[in-house]
């Protein structure tokens, strides 16, 4: 049996965690980098983490943060999975004694293979979309295509994900687990009800199909 996991990532308001918990999400992001449109505070993520249900993993998003602000914001947030998405070495990520993925901002002449074994020490590798303008949420897909087969590593798919396009996301890429942000908003930083319950019934579906479930 095989279940695709999902992120629901760049969560500001309690009552969007809530949502997308009860559309079945599996964790929920929260972004700690002030230039993003969807930046949080650990005392605004405290508040959210201290009434989630149990079994939620709860991702914090770094971008060339310091090691000690990580370290106070994994305390104050209640953080129990980190995500890096700048330009830290597998040292840096490693030492926070939590689990890690590295996101790897896919272009051209970008080695996965290369990274997968520069980041070993990941627990899983996150798949975006690079741009010049942004680190992450740029709400733009790229070429599925160039995911090389036979990676070790589980790979969670970001990058312009929506209701329209995950289920050929999940059948192209199979991936191990989704991660949405702006294919689930209203506007940026606020999430649509609407959105996350289109978005995770596609890909109940999509696994339902695959599982045989639906014969």
């Amino acid at each position: 049996m095989t279940r695709t996991r999902v992120k629901i990532c760049g969560i500001t308001r309690q009552q969007d965690a809530l949502e997308a918990i009860s559309a079945g999400a599996d964790a929920l992001g929260f972004v700690f980098y002030a230039p993003s449109p969807r930046a949080v505070l650990p005392t605004q993520v405290q508040a959210i983490t201290a009434m989630l249900p149990p079994f939620v993993s709860k991702v914090g998003l770094f971008v060339n943060a310091s090691a000690s602000e990580v370290r106070e914001t994994i305390v104050t947030a209640g953080l129990d999975c980190l995500q890096f998405h700048g330009d830290e070495s597998a040292d840096y990520c490693a030492q926070f004694n939590l689990p890690y993925y590295k996101a790897i901002r896919v272009k051209p002449g970008v080695n996965l293979i290369q990274c997968e074994l520069d980041f070993a020490s990941a627990t899983a590798l996150l798949l975006d979309t690079y741009s010049e303008k942004a680190v992450g949420g740029t709400g733009e897909a790229f070429d599925w295509s160039v995911i090389p087969a036979g990676m070790q590593k589980p790979l969670v798919l970001a990058g312009g994900l929506n209701p329209d396009n995950v289920t050929k996301a999940m059948h192209q890429v199979h991936p191990y687990a989704l991660d949405v942000s702006g294919g689930v908003e209203a506007e940026k930083g606020i999430k649509s009800a609407q959105k996350i319950a289109a978005f995770m019934q596609q890909v109940m579906q999509c696994d339902a199909a695959r599982n045989g479930w639906l014969e």
